[in-house]
């Protein structure tokens, strides 16, 4: 690790959490230089939807580069662009009856966020986001603005304006009745609260603790969003492309956002790709080039995405993402029941889960007991006290099995048990 630390900028934080050097992965497992082998439920803080080196994309990508396809090519147009929004549309969109512009926004979420804001902005006349306490939505310092860690907005070194943090559903405040309140102080013409561009949300905050909202809460924000004339934006960025169940996060929730930012998982293999769903009313409002990117045009990304999409061709990946659900569920029901005391709480849906450990310091140790016995999690939610699992959708019963087995262990131990 000599020549990372000595290098490497400080700024560095994953690897602080797993000090080795990992060299070769595959589907659900890496090893690192000395042999040793992880389950990974980690997968990339989601990107890996469909696991490392997925082989039929791997050989997708070999191909298309030594047939010299087009690795980059900002938004112009090429084949491999042509052939993922064919995809996209015949696959995801009309299937589901579902409208939108495709725009593709850079490599990253942060992107996808910041160019969501611009549209709504643009489209509203209004400056201000509405956005929830314990979300996360990027870096950049628009989407920083609206992310509530304070750890990251800290960083920030300038004040970020022109956002309004309102408490997710579960949080403190959070709820039905605190929608009424704002509908209320938003449409007081004393209450000195200026209109909104947009309402920014997570169906499931999973940066922010695994935290779930319910269709109600949604559906309650997206009518207050659109009696106030702002648009409706659901980041979907590390719960869509399947991690739910569903191939978006909120299918099953009855809500039809007027943009959905998406990233990590469409991007297949792990090459970045962003993308912003846009109903095209609102996309009429941009003028050409006005939000652009070196980055926008990646060739491979295309490639892997268009064959991650084959996934969705049928229902086996979605419904054995949804079968598996209520085995994990019950699997880390049982370690909270056996080393919680009463204060270990269970969240998830689909393949994404939360163990809330009600303790940072115990988070983190279980979290570090895991790497050293062969298995990457990590802690996410306020102070760092629940546990994430994110393992790739198409990990074997084995992978399953053994991790929450190396998972178990890890929690008897720095639980005393």
């Amino acid at each position: 690790m000599q020549i990372f630390d000595q290098w490497e900028s400080e700024i560095r934080g994953y690897c602080r959490s797993y000090p080795t050097i990992f060299a070769r992965a595959i589907n659900a497992r890496q090893f690192d230089e000395q042999g040793k082998e992880y389950i990974d439920f980690f997968a990339g803080a989601g990107v890996l939807n469909f696991g490392h080196n997925n082989p039929h994309m791997k050989e997708a990508v070999i191909s298309f580069l030594q047939n010299n396809g087009v690795t980059h090519s900002l938004d112009m147009a090429t084949s491999v662009k042509r052939d993922f929004i064919k995809a996209f549309v015949e696959i995801i969109l009309l299937p589901r009856k579902m409208d939108y512009k495709l725009q593709f926004v850079g490599p990253t979420g942060s992107n996808a966020v910041e160019a969501a804001l611009k549209l709504a902005r643009r489209v509203t006349g209004r400056t201000d986001v509405v956005a929830c306490g314990q979300g996360f939505h990027g870096m950049t310092l628009g989407a920083l603005a609206c992310t509530a860690n304070a750890y990251f907005r800290n960083a920030a070194g300038v004040p970020l304006n022109n956002v309004t943090h309102i408490p997710f559903e579960s949080g403190p405040g959070g709820g039905m009745q605190n929608l009424h309140d704002l509908r209320v102080a938003y449409q007081s013409g004393s209450s000195g609260t200026d209109l909104p561009a947009a309402f920014l949300v997570e169906t499931i905050q999973a940066e922010g603790g695994v935290n779930i909202a319910s269709k109600e809460w949604l559906q309650g924000v997206q009518a207050l969003a659109h009696d106030l004339g702002a648009l409706f934006i659901i980041d979907d960025i590390q719960v869509g492309c399947g991690r739910t169940g569903q191939y978006f996060s909120f299918e099953d929730l009855g809500v039809d956002p007027d943009i959905i930012c998406l990233a990590k998982g469409i991007g297949g293999l792990g090459t970045p790709l962003a993308m912003n769903l846009i109903k095209p009313e609102h996309d009429s409002h941009w003028k050409p080039g006005e939000h652009t990117g070196t980055f926008r045009g990646q060739g491979i990304s295309f490639v892997a995405g268009r064959e991650a999409l084959r996934y969705f061709e049928n229902d086996e990946l979605m419904q054995r993402t949804q079968e598996r659900c209520g085995g994990i569920t019950q699997r880390l029901e049982k370690i909270a029941d056996e080393f919680g005391d009463g204060k270990f709480v269970v969240r998830g849906k689909g393949m994404i889960h939360g163990l809330d450990v009600a303790d940072n310091d115990l988070a983190k140790g279980i979290a570090r007991q895991c790497f050293d016995d062969g298995l990457l999690i990590g802690p996410c939610g306020v102070t760092s006290r629940v546990i994430k699992f994110i393992p790739p959708l198409t990990s074997t019963d084995e992978d399953i099995a053994q991790g929450f087995d190396i998972f178990s262990h890890a929690v008897a131990k720095k639980t005393g048990a």
